[in-house]
């Protein structure tokens, strides 16, 4: 039987292997630091409903991979 994390792993061998790497070092990242905690400030969770609204509207579209890459380091990651 295949695990979900084995099917995941089966998803990312089939990505460029830079793509690997990047997500492979933040896997490493989550599992060395399990027990942080991530939450965002009530600033950063009006701007997520916002967002998360403007989408529901279609006045939005989804963010572009540079968006994403910002975003994540905006967080540390």
């Amino acid at each position: 039987m295949i695990t979900l994390l084995d099917e995941a792993i089966a998803k990312l061998r089939a990505l460029p292997a830079d793509r690997q790497e990047e997500l492979a070092r933040m896997l490493i990242e989550v599992a060395d630091d399990e027990a942080r905690v991530y939450e965002l400030t009530p600033e950063q969770e009006a701007e997520v409903e916002q967002a998360m609204q403007e989408i529901r509207e279609g006045r939005m579209e989804y963010a572009s991979d540079e968006e994403v890459a910002a975003l994540w380091k905006s967080f540390g990651l």
